[in-house]
C-alpha cells in the first residue's frame, strides 16, 4: 500500500514517529494549536457593506473588487455564513465586528449614537457559539469622513463626532467582553491622510494625539476590553501622507501602553512584519496582529501559506509571543466564494502556526552554542517533514473536513443557499 492510500491514522503514526526522532511531540503541538483563537473578520462575508440604513459607499482607500454571487445581505445571512465557515475550520475562534454591522431596526442611527443594544444579537450569537468577539469603530464610508479626515480633522465638530463614535465603540466593546467572559480588543484605524504632498505634517498628528487621549480617558476593565491602535504606510487617497503612521502609533502605544496593531499589508511590499513582533513587544504590553496579504500594496488578498505568513508564525512561536498576541484576519475578496475565502485564509494561518509548533527545541540550543551548521540543516530538513499528515489528524480530532473535503461542503452550501440570493 502506498503512503497516499494508507488510512490517515496510519499516516499520522508515521509522521508522529518521524517527528519524535527529532524531539518533537506532535500530540503536544496539536494541543497547543487548539488553544490559539483566530478572530474572523465579519467584513469578508458582505464585501465591507455593513447594515446601516443608508449606504454612503466605501471610502478611506477601501475598495472591494469582484462580483461573485451570494454575498450576505442581512445580519442573519452573515451569521449563517459564518457558522458554515466555522464548521470547516478546526479549533475555537472569535469574531471581529465593525461598528456599522449593528442592527438598527430600520432606523437611521448615526455613529455617534450607537449603543450595546444594537449589537445584542451578535453577542447572543457569539455566546451560543462559545466564542469571544473583537470590535472596530467604523471611521469610513460616512459623510463626515468624505474629505479623508476624521480624528485628525481641522474642524473641531468633525473631530468631536468621531471621538464620540470611538467612545461609544469602547462602551460596546466592554459590554461584549463582559457578556462573553473574554476581553474584546477594540482597534482604532482611521483613513486620515493626503493624496499629494502636504505642507504641515505635524498639526494633524497633534490633533490625532489629543483625540486619542480623549477617547481613552475613561479607564476600562482590561478583563472586558483592550485598546489597540493601527498604523499604515499609505493607501488610496493617502499616497503621500498618512497621519497614523507606524512611527506615530508606535510612539503613542509605547507612551500610553496600548496594544499596537501590526497589519501584514500595511508596510512596504518588500517588508515583513515578522521581525517587528518581538521588538515591539519589548515596549508594549500586547499586540494585535492582522494577518493579510498585500500584493504590491495593502490590497488585502486572501492569506496563502507563503513565506511571509510562515515567518510571522515562526516568530510568534520561537520567541514565545503567542500569549501576548491577538491574531485576527483582514482581507476581503469578492471575486471568489466568500466562505471559501474565510476558510482558506483561516486554515492557512492555522497551518503556519502548526508548522512552527512542530519545530524542535534543539534549534534554539544549536544556535545558543554557536552550532549554526546544525541550525541551518535542521531548518531546511523541516521543510520536507510530513506536517500535512499532522494537520489532517488535527482536523479529524476537531471534527472538521480534511484535505479538499471542505471545498465540497462549500460548493454544496453555495448550491443550496448562496445561489438563491439575488
Amino acid at each position: 500500500m502506498s503512503k497516499s492510500s494508507e488510512p490517515k491514522s496510519s499516516r499520522y503514526q508515521i509522521a508522529k514517529e518521524r517527528y519524535a526522532e527529532i524531539g518533537v511531540d506532535t500530540d503536544a503541538a496539536m494541543k497547543k494549536l487548539a488553544k490559539i483563537p483566530i478572530s474572523l473578520h465579519c467584513w469578508q462575508g458582505d464585501d465591507v457593506g455593513g447594515f446601516e440604513t443608508t449606504s454612503e459607499g466605501l471610502s478611506g482607500g477601501i475598495a472591494v473588487t469582484g462580483n461573485y454571487p451570494g454575498k450576505a445581505r442581512t445580519p442573519d445571512e452573515l451569521r449563517a455564513d459564518l457558522d458554515k465557515a466555522l464548521s470547516l475550520i478546526p479549533g475555537k475562534h472569535r469574531l471581529n465586528l465593525h461598528a456599522f454591522y449593528g442592527e438598527f431596526s430600520g432606523k437611521k442611527i448615526d455613529r455617534d449614537q450607537i449603543e450595546p443594544a444594537h449589537f445584542q444579537n451578535w453577542i447572543d450569537w457569539a455566546k451560543s457559539n462559545k466564542m469571544g468577539m473583537d470590535f472596530n469603530p467604523t471611521c469610513f464610508a460616512h459623510p463626515k469622513a468624505a474629505d479623508g479626515f476624521t480624528l485628525s480633522h481641522s474642524k473641531k465638530s468633525i473631530r468631536e463626532f468621531w471621538i464620540e463614535h470611538c467612545q461609544r465603540s469602547r462602551d460596546i466593546s466592554a459590554a461584549m467582553g463582559k457578556a462573553l467572559g473574554s476581553p474584546c480588543v477594540m482597534n482604532v484605524w482611521i483613513p486620515d491622510g493626503y493624496k499629494d504632498t502636504p505642507v504641515d505634517r505635524v498639526s494633524p498628528r497633534q490633533r490625532l494625539e489629543k483625540s486619542l487621549d480623549t477617547i481613552f480617558a475613561e479607564k476600562k476593565n482590561p478583563k472586558h476590553m483592550l485598546d489597540a491602535v493601527e498604523c499604515k504606510l499609505f493607501g488610496i487617497g493617502s499616497e503621500s501622507y498618512v497621519v497614523g503612521s507606524h512611527e506615530f502609533y508606535m510612539g503613542y502605544a509605547v507612551k500610553n501602553q496600548k496594544l499596537l496593531c501590526l497589519d501584514a499589508g500595511h508596510f512596504h511590499p518588500t517588508e515583513t512584519i515578522a521581525d517587528k513582533l518581538g521588538s515591539t513587544l519589548m515596549f508594549v504590553p500586547e499586540i494585535l496582529l492582522h494577518v493579510s496579504r498585500g500584493v504590491r500594496w495593502d490590497s488585502d488578498h486572501v492569506v496563502t501559506l507563503d513565506d511571509s505568513l510562515q515567518a510571522i508564525s515562526s516568530a510568534l512561536v520561537r520567541d514565545n509571543l503567542l500569549s501576548r498576541t491577538h491574531i485576527g484576519l483582514d482581507f476581503f475578496d469578492a471575486s471568489i466564494n466568500r466562505i471559501a475565502a474565510w476558510t482558506i485564509g483561516t486554515r492557512n494561518t492555522l497551518k503556519s502556526l502548526l508548522i512552527a509548533l512542530l519545530e524542535p527545541a534543539s534549534l534554539r540550543e544549536a544556535e545558543k552554542i554557536g552550532d549554526l551548521t546544525t541550525r541551518l540543516a535542521v531548518m531546511e530538513e523541516l521543510k520536507s517533514m510530513p506536517w500535512g499528515d499532522v494537520w489532517d489528524q488535527y482536523c479529524e480530532s476537531q471534527n472538521v473536513p480534511t484535505g479538499m473535503n471542505w471545498l465540497k461542503e462549500t460548493q454544496a452550501y453555495e448550491a443550496k443557499v448562496l445561489s438563491k440570493r439575488q
